[in-house]
């Protein structure tokens, strides 16, 4: 089975420049894709925090408060895991698109007819960014849910004997 070429193979400085053009368009989506692992690892980041902040909070606590705080801590644990995931497929998506680059000069210093493997890796990041992108948005409607405030807080009123 014959694979087809991008470009010609030629030393051409045409060509190259072709090449070039060509891998502009996935270096700026590397640079899309940084942003958002920026935003994940940041989110990351405040769960952790959130975490250690609670960890004295439930040694020091007993019963119902206790179980409030465990499983916080137990839905906290589960997010960070869920946002973990999204970073691992997002970067995975990365090196694919990576290799698209590395393959457009390789077939372009070596001739080798390599634009079936390009296209398919390709498609490959597309499939890791989209699913990366589905596990933040449900990590985020997990998030949301979260939050929570306890009934006695909302119905807690300031007392009238001052």
């Amino acid at each position: 089975m014959e694979t087809s070429s991008v470009l010609p193979h030629s030393p051409d400085l045409r060509y190259l420049a072709q090449i070039i053009q060509l891998a502009v368009a996935p270096v700026f989506l590397l640079a899309g894709i940084g942003a958002f692992l920026n935003a994940c690892v940041g989110r990351l980041a405040r769960i952790v925090d959130r975490i250690r902040v609670l960890e004295p909070r439930i040694l020091a606590s007993r019963g119902e408060e206790h179980d409030r705080l465990i499983a916080e801590v137990g839905l906290l644990d589960r997010r960070s895991r869920i946002v973990s995931g999204a970073v691992f497929t997002t970067v995975l998506s990365a090196l694919l698109i990576s290799a698209v680059v590395i393959l457009l000069f390789l077939a372009f210093l070596t001739g080798f007819q390599v634009g079936t493997a390009i296209a398919l890796l390709f498609i490959a990041a597309m499939i890791c960014t989209g699913v990366g992108f589905a596990i933040f948005l449900y990590e985020t409607r997990l998030g949301v849910r979260a939050i929570q405030v306890r009934a006695h807080i909302l119905e807690h009123r300031v007392d009238d004997e001052e």
